[in-house]
């Protein structure tokens, strides 16, 4: 615990160090940080890792911008391009500035003289961090797989103890006890989506490239894991899984009423594991951050509260950090918990109903 502390106490210093010095007196002050901006350029997706500034130079790590233009032609080059312009455009493409395409790759529209969204298949920090994250995922579950294969009954310790003893905590307390019988068909799944979760989520607050992407903040992903979800269970329900959505079990009188609720019903389950994901996992980046933020928000008052603010700042950032490490788990345990509770209301049905079900 105490090389934890000591760990992100000097990661916190070290980011937030050069920027605590209030100007000196005499010195021109420099424009008022914009604390909005810096929080929603951090949680947000873009085209490049932004690393520091290293005198009036910014270092980034650039990241491929492929798109397809409206003149049909595809384009493909680091966005370092856009930094090297002095109008920022390169090929006739630039980063918007403001409006509803504030930070995305916008070409201008011949026609009209309006932005314009081209077609993008660009590597965006997100993108790049799913790429990498999934294929570390990879490589650690064969390994472990390849050792669990070759010795069984070894008992183990360190990582591979430690995600052996994840795996079965997931199994038995969360997909057993949902699933039934059937656990075996849906393990990998489960399993596959809690892992996923928390892995994204702890290299989510790696402040250090090329970790520190807002993957799980990012409402496309949790989507998508959503999605899977409501796919999984829509065809795990067998024909009385179905007969209770659209001809429920109740008196004819309350069946227009209760059809429709039963029906949106099918769609906030997963819009609910959607959104309570997506919130959960950017409310934690934005609260450490803003903890953060209070050493520059202070950085032109009296040294004395701007030295007592930065320690705050730095004991609250590192008391969120250790609660977020508990939330990284906790989301992707719900989010597993939640799922196999779907999944295993659609099997209800086949278990009550398992002779009719055979038949189908």
């Amino acid at each position: 615990m105490k090389k934890f502390f000591s760990v992100f106490g000097f990661l916190l210093v070290l980011l937030t160090g050069p920027c605590v010095a209030a100007p000196a007196a005499g010195e021109a002050s420099e424009a008022p940080l914009d604390i909005k901006e810096m929080v929603f350029e951090h949680i947000g997706d873009s085209y490049e890792f932004h690393i520091g500034k290293w005198g009036d130079t910014e270092v980034t790590v650039p990241l491929p911008v492929i798109v397809r233009g409206l003149d049909g032609r595809w384009h493909a080059f680091l966005s370092s391009r856009f930094r090297q312009s002095a109008a920022g455009e390169y090929d006739g493409f630039y980063l918007s500035r403001e409006g509803e395409y504030k930070g995305k790759v916008v070409e201008r529209n011949p026609e009209t003289g309006q932005e314009a969204r081209p077609f993008d298949l660009s590597i965006t920090k997100t993108v790049f961090a799913l790429l990498l994250n999934s294929t570390l995922l990879c490589v650690l579950i064969l390994w472990l797989a390849r050792l669990a294969k070759k010795s069984p009954e070894k008992t183990r310790r360190g990582l591979a103890g430690a995600v052996m003893l994840l795996v079965t905590d997931i199994e038995d307390s969360v997909i057993k006890p949902a699933m039934g019988e059937d656990y075996r068909r849906y393990s990998p799944y489960l399993l596959t989506v809690f892992f996923f979760i928390f892995f994204n989520n702890l290299t989510g607050l790696i402040p250090i490239f090329p970790a520190g992407a807002n993957v799980t903040g990012n409402i496309a992903v949790t989507f998508v894991l959503a999605l899977c979800t409501f796919l999984v269970t829509a065809f795990s329900g067998c024909r009385h899984y179905w007969k209770e959505i659209f001809w429920p079990d109740v008196p004819l009188a309350m069946k227009p009423l209760m059809i429709p609720v039963e029906i949106v019903g099918m769609f906030t389950k997963p819009f609910a594991l959607m959104i309570r994901l997506f919130a959960n996992m950017m409310a934690g980046h934005t609260v450490i951050f803003c903890m953060m933020a209070l050493i520059f928000i202070t950085a032109t008052m009296h040294p004395v509260v701007n030295g007592s603010m930065t320690v705050v700042s730095v004991l609250f950032s590192m008391f969120m950090y250790v609660l977020e490490l508990l939330v990284a788990y906790i989301q992707a345990y719900v989010f597993t918990m939640l799922s196999a509770v779907f999944i295993g209301q659609a099997l209800e049905g086949r278990r009550k109903k398992d002779k009719v079900c055979q038949t189908n």
